[in-house]
Formats: structure tokens, C-alpha cells, sequence
């Protein structure tokens, strides 16, 4: 193994721009030029999992530069702890090279290539013109069979979309969404699969994603938003916007239930577990989102990449629509407005799931996916010692 002296060398060379040969693109020869400074150095290795991780290696190619990418989780403790953060002439800024080919990922992995491509340029416009669409084909559709704004309240939903016509709508775009994203990490696990998943390994992961064990940093005091100061909220607000989420997944799955299974359809009675479940995941949901959505437009400039926000925000903006839109139909379905909600909440709920691929509720099935490869990898030899 070289020396600690030698790999400082190669280091510094490398933090004074000389050319990376064996990658191309820009973002991931800057995460090998960062990696191998932290590499020599090592200040930062109990942090979070990308330094233990890269200190298995000591070459960056294109495969390990998104796995480590993927891996990092942004909290930004290892910019404010780093001596040679900007404006040291190395620049080594550790969150910012992640964010850059974590977002390159996003991209490169997409299924069909060109729809990444797409949303990568125009995130928020993209998504919010989406949605718009969407809204006012319904609202179209309603309003050309005279059910806009009824002359009484209607009793249910399927008066105004027939069931098997919005199960067909739905479970089409719920199955094109999961297998483009299942071509997607298909592509990121071939890139150097790292053997098999043991039950162990399987359980770690499970355990870090579903704790979200690396937003709190490897001292546990939370992340770094706006300034160098330790804060919990990022990762509360995370776990409000992912339970949330799931709360009004399982509300659907309910409720699905109870139509074939029951014979029971909807709306359903307020004490009723899909309302139940459904309005507590809408709460939930609704403020995870907008702390996220502060959390962003706060956070340091150092932190992450710039052309990465449309993106973010894009997914925040429509989880906010989705909760708001799908509380709002709750508290009015009782109402002549019932159809014009309806319509709204399912064009925001539709446009949601189109875009799942290709935005930033990629990064948590990519995030997952690198936590898994690193529990299977650090419990094998590490592949310096088999070089040796």
C-alpha cells in the first residue's frame, strides 16, 4: 500500500488541476480529485459512510464516483470541518462534487434517456406545467359532461370519473414509473455489483434508510444548513415528508382493499383507517414538505449544486400540491366543489408519479441502493488487500 506521504503527493498534484486521465467528465473527475485529498488526509473518516468507503480505495473511476456520490447523504459536516475548503487553493468541497454527479446519475441512469434530459434542464417548469395540463384536460373532461359545478353535492367520486377508468389511468403510470426506475438502478448496481446480499447486510440498509441514519452525521448532532451550526430539522423534516408519504400510500392501499375485498367504495366514513391513514399522512406530509422547501432556499450557497434546485424544489412544490390539493378534497367532498377538486388533486397526483423517475424521489431508491452495495462491501475484504 503507498505511503501516506506518497498519496499527499499525488494529492496535491491533483488539487492543483493536473489532468485526470482516466475520467472525462467534469463532475466525476472532481470527485476523484476531492476524493484523493480526503483520502490523505482522513479527518473526516468517522463522519458519515462515504469516508470509510473511500478509504477502500485508492483510485476514483466513473462506477465509484457515483456510488460514493449516491452515498453521501449532503449534510454538509465534512465542508465545515475540512482545512482545505474554498477559499484554501485546493477547494476541496466534498457535498458540492457529490451533488453535481449525484445528478449526473439521475440522468445517465434514466429510462427513456431523453425524459431525464428533460427535467435535468427545467425541473420546476417541467413539472408545475405538468401538472397544469393535466388539471385542465380533467376539468375539460368534466366540464363537457356537465358536472363542473353541480346543482347539489355529489355522493361519490366515481360519479365523476368511473372507477376502472382511474384504476386504469393510475396503475398505468404507477407501472411505467416503477419500471423506469427499476431500469435505473438496474444500470447503477451493474456498474460494479459488489457480490451477494446477505441477510445482515440487508438489515443494515433497511435500518440507515429507514432512520435516515446519515442525516445526523457521524456524531449524531444533525447537519449543517445555512451556516456551521449542528441542526436536527433537516432530518426530522425528512422524516415527516417520508412517512407522510407512505401514511397516504398505505391510505391507497386501504381503500383498494376495501373496493374488490369489501365491496366498500369511496369516500369513506372520517373514522375509517383510509381516511385515517390518508389525513394523517396529508398532515404529515404537508409539513415535511414545507420545511424542506425552507431548509432549501436557506441553505449555503457551498452546499450542494446550484443546478440541482429546480429539481429539488420541483419534487418539494408537488408533494406540497399533492397533501394540500388532497386535504382540501377531504374537508369539501361533501360540497359542489368535489369535482373540481377532485380533478385538481389527481392531475398533481398523476403528474407526481410521472415524474418520480426522473427527479429528486430518485435520489432515495439511489441512496438505498448505495447503502445496500456498501453493507454487502465492507463485510468482504477490502479489494486493496486483494490487490496486494
Amino acid at each position: 500500500m503507498q505511503s501516506l506521504n506518497a498519496l499527499t503527493r499525488e494529492a496535491n498534484a491533483l488539487a492543483l488541476n493536473q489532468p485526470i486521465a482516466a475520467l472525462t467528465d467534469a463532475p466525476e473527475a472532481e470527485v476523484s480529485r476531492v476524493m484523493q485529498i480526503c483520502n490523505a488526509c482522513r479527518y473526516c473518516e468517522g463522519f458519515c459512510a462515504v469516508f470509510p468507503a473511500m478509504t477502500r480505495r485508492l483510485e476514483f473511476d466513473r462506477s465509484d464516483a457515483h456510488f460514493l456520490a449516491n452515498l453521501c447523504h449532503n449534510c454538509g459536516a465534512c465542508l465545515y470541518s475540512c482545512q482545505y475548503a474554498p477559499p484554501h487553493e485546493f477547494a476541496v468541497n466534498v457535498p458540492q462534487a457529490m451533488a453535481e454527479v449525484r445528478m449526473k446519475t439521475y440522468i445517465d441512469y434514466a429510462w427513456p434517456p431523453s425524459f431525464g434530459l428533460l427535467y435535468k434542464k427545467n425541473g420546476l417548469t417541467v413539472a408545475i406545467a405538468l401538472a397544469t395540463g393535466l388539471i385542465l384536460f380533467l376539468l375539460l373532461t368534466i366540464a363537457l359532461r356537465g358536472g363542473l359545478l353541480p346543482s347539489v353535492p355529489l355522493n361519490s367520486f366515481y360519479q365523476v370519473f368511473p372507477h376502472n377508468l382511474l384504476a386504469l389511468m393510475f396503475g398505468s403510470v404507477f407501472v411505467f414509473a416503477t419500471f423506469a426506475l427499476s431500469v435505473g438502478v438496474r444500470r447503477f448496481w451493474k456498474n460494479e455489483p459488489p457480490g451477494p446480499i446477505s441477510p445482515a447486510a440487508a438489515r443494515e440498509t433497511s435500518r440507515d434508510v429507514l432512520t435516515l441514519k446519515y442525516l445526523g452525521g457521524g456524531h449524531g448532532d444533525g447537519c449543517n444548513n445555512e451556516d456551521d451550526r449542528f441542526s436536527l430539522a433537516r432530518r426530522r423534516f425528512h422524516h415527516l415528508t417520508f412517512y407522510g408519504f407512505m401514511l397516504c400510500f398505505a391510505s391507497t392501499c386501504v381503500a383498494t382493499l376495501y373496493h374488490y375485498f369489501l365491496n366498500l367504495e369511496a369516500p369513506y366514513d372520517l373514522i375509517s383507517l383510509p381516511v385515517i391513514l390518508g389525513a394523517s399522512g396529508g398532515v404529515a406530509l404537508t409539513a415535511g414538505a414545507f420545511g424542506l422547501l425552507w431548509l432549501n432556499f436557506r441553505r449555503h450557497p457551498l452546499q450542494g449544486s446550484a443546478s440541482q434546485r429546480p429539481m429539488d424544489r420541483a419534487f418539494i412544490v408537488l408533494l406540497l400540491l399533492v397533501s394540500i390539493s388532497g386535504l382540501a378534497l377531504l374537508a369539501f367532498r361533501d360540497t359542489i366543489a368535489m369535482p373540481t377538486l377532485l380533478a385538481v388533486h389527481l392531475g398533481v397526483v398523476m403528474s407526481l408519479f410521472l415524474t418520480l423517475p426522473y427527479g429528486k424521489f430518485a435520489h432515495g431508491i439511489y441512496r438505498s441502493t448505495a447503502l445496500l452495495r456498501w453493507a454487502v462491501e465492507k463485510r468482504q475484504p477490502s479489494r486493496l488487500l486483494v490487490d496486494e
